[in-house]
């Protein structure tokens, strides 16, 4: 008997010091990643030593040579390089070493390493030109697309632009070009910037640009402006395109006192501006602004196709559809709302040509094209079930190994960034087993959206997996709530994993904000309640589903505004509703917020499927969708974006 109780006795002890061992050994890995975030180079040295042949020893590895890659040798980071093919550390490292071969001007190095690069980056890219251009001046040419873009390029494109200018490649109309697209971006350091492009005493004036940034009425009001120069006439313009963001009908009242002194492109252009903040903000003048515009974007067809829907106008949803690149009208929204237009101007047939296709695809407007066609929202079939075998060998890659080993540590940039390396070239028989690998792990994110990426053989219970249903039952079934609708919700917010963080603050399974837990958390008469208490899966699915319930209730119950109003408040939710009853879909689809309508849209789709997985009666999704009511009079309280 004592013999037995100190092998117990010894046993425990073993386990206990094989716990603080793994302790400690996180704890040095966490400290050594941590001297690499500050830079301390000393201290990163002596926590290495102790990670030689660990399982996440190359992550040890590429700090070091981070820190020291002015003096690392080429075998030095070549031979890591090598090593780690199974790992974006490779990449990572490749793309450190180009842009310090880029910046030093080692040209040979860099060519020789450049076409084993994997992933395009704009600094690498602009390096690439800056080498070619040394043997073949031609190769400049490809440098002139790259001016046109709204944001801050990397240092490593300035020398291209510079000899564009300098040899007359950037022309004048060229570089305001490009300082219409900064202002559009609200960029006005750079647009001033870019000024130096220009002709001596061409430039704008800084302090007006500043001025009409910060008070765009407060300019437009002054009875004096300076049209004879361009400057001056593309100060006001943008003085107009300013205001439009806010107020677009006191802008277009200011624009239309002014044009007159502007050419026909330049009205064009700033009634495009006009139309497309009117159309964001669902003004009813959207589409007469539009009529005086010419030469847009695909944003702003966009925006005028969103606003012809709103108005019922099939045949202008038609004409921005048609006007829009290839590329944009082949959007599926784009696809269904032309078939839609086509339907309606009884052209059916042709509809029915778009239609089609589409409802072979797997997303909301796949969905409604099986619904317009007559069909049922239906899961595929799952045709493969990955053997222990199949997972067994997905389980022992070193690189998913140490994706969940990062994962356990928290660290879950770093595990997404190793699992979607490990991932990139699965067929779809390894993606289910990945997936399965990864449900069994608890890890769910990886588990959707791994599921989420097959192309022939699809597992739905896998890409719309319900963890916590006994949890979640209870709390819907209380409430009254759509269990499946809260399950879509949850997979759009957190994919399931319950400490998830937002940079905005939201925390948990069903990402609360600090001020909406603790409002609910009042009303549900929580004693001593405490924001470190929001990522338990109880507490955090008790006040989610208790404050989604309260917005269901105070948006007549529609689940399309619920959604809306969860991601974006319930202020803005109400303010989006047209001046007259509108479709559930059309609601969805001319949301400003890009963000927003993207959520509604998953989260209203995500519903349609989780009632299929739950046996739930199958409710159609433009029955979900339903009719969005009028907005209520100017006069009837609001309700406020927070409780």
């Amino acid at each position: 008997m004592k013999i037995m109780a100190r092998l117990v006795l010894w046993v425990l002890l073993a386990l206990s010091s094989a716990a603080a061992g793994a302790a400690s050994r996180d704890d040095d890995f966490l400290a050594a990643r941590e001297a690499f975030r500050v830079g301390d180079a000393r201290k990163l040295e002596l926590y290495a030593q102790r990670f030689e042949g660990h399982l996440l020893e190359p992550y040890v590895t590429y700090w070091r040579l981070r820190t020291r890659l002015e003096e690392a040798s080429p075998d030095d980071i070549r031979a890591f390089i090598d090593a780690s093919r199974d790992s974006p550390l490779s990449e990572r490292l490749r793309n450190d070493w180009l842009k310090l071969l880029g910046k030093n001007r080692q040209w040979d190095l860099f060519e020789a390493e450049l076409p084993h690069a994997v992933n395009e980056d704009i600094e690498i890219t602009c390096y690439s030109l800056q080498s070619r251009v040394r043997i073949d001046t031609l190769a400049l040419r490809e440098a002139r697309p790259l001016w046109f873009v709204s944001r801050e390029l990397p240092d490593s494109c300035t020398p291209l632009f510079d000899a564009l200018a300098a040899s007359q490649q950037l022309s004048t109309d060229d570089v305001w070009a490009r300082i219409r697209l900064a202002l559009e971006g609200g960029q006005v350091g750079l647009a001033g910037r870019l000024a130096a492009y220009l002709p001596k005493g061409q430039t704008p004036d800084a302090r007006a640009l500043r001025l009409v940034s910060s008070n765009p009425g407060a300019y437009l009001e002054k009875k004096k402006f300076e049209f004879k120069s361009r400057a001056g006439r593309e100060t006001a313009m943008f003085a107009v395109h300013r205001l439009a963001r806010t107020s677009p009908p006191q802008a277009a009242a200011h624009w239309a006192r002014l044009e007159e002194r502007f050419s026909d492109e330049d009205r064009a252009y700033v009634w495009g501006l006009i139309a497309y903040f009117g159309a964001m903000r669902h003004d009813a003048n959207a589409l007469a602004w539009y009529a005086r515009a010419a030469d847009l974007s695909d944003l702003q067809l966009a925006w005028k196709a969103r606003a012809a829907l709103r108005a019922r106008d099939w045949e202008e949803v038609l004409a921005a559809i048609d006007a829009m690149t290839p590329r944009e009208s082949e959007e599926a929204n784009w696809r269904y709302w032309k078939a839609r237009a086509l339907k309606a101007l009884g052209k059916s047939e042709e509809a029915e040509m778009i239609l089609k296709p589409l409802a072979a695809e797997f997303n909301f407007y796949g969905q409604l094209a099986v619904e317009e066609l007559g069909g049922k929202i239906t899961a595929p079939a799952t045709l493969f079930k990955p053997s222990s075998e199949d997972m067994g060998a997905i389980g022992r890659l070193p690189s998913v190994r140490r994706a969940l080993e990062l994962y356990r540590l928290n660290l879950r940039l770093e595990g997404i960034r190793e699992w979607l390396w490990t991932i990139r070239a699965f067929d779809d028989k390894q993606l289910l087993a990945a997936a399965e690998v990864a449900r069994r792990h608890e890890i769910y994110d990886r588990a959707i959206n791994t599921a989420d990426r097959t192309v022939a053989l699809h597992d739905f219970e896998l890409r719309y997996l319900a963890p916590y249903r006994e949890v979640l039952k209870a709390r819907t079934g209380e409430l009254g709530l759509d269990e499946a609708w809260v399950y879509g919700l949850i997979r759009q917010e957190s994919r399931f994993i319950a400490g998830a963080r937002s940079r905005a603050g939201a925390s948990g399974l069903m990402q609360l904000m600090p001020a909406t837990a603790k409002w609910v958390a009042k009303k549900l008469g929580l004693k001593n309640w405490r924001w470190s208490e929001v990522t338990e899966i109880d507490t955090n699915v008790s006040l989610g589903t208790y404050y989604l319930r309260h917005v269901l209730d105070t948006l007549d119950g529609q689940p399309v505004l619920a959604s809306a109003a969860y991601n974006a408040g319930p202020g803005r939710a109400r303010t989006w509703r047209g001046g007259t009853a509108i479709e559930g879909a059309v609601y969805a689809e001319t949301i400003p917020f890009n963000e927003t309508r993207d959520y509604v849209k998953k989260v209203m789709s995500n519903a349609t499927y989780y009632a299929h997985n739950f046996g739930q009666h199958l409710q159609s999704l433009t029955q979900r969708l339903g009719v969005i009511g009028a907005r209520q009079p100017d006069g009837e309280p609001a309700l406020g974006d927070t409780p």
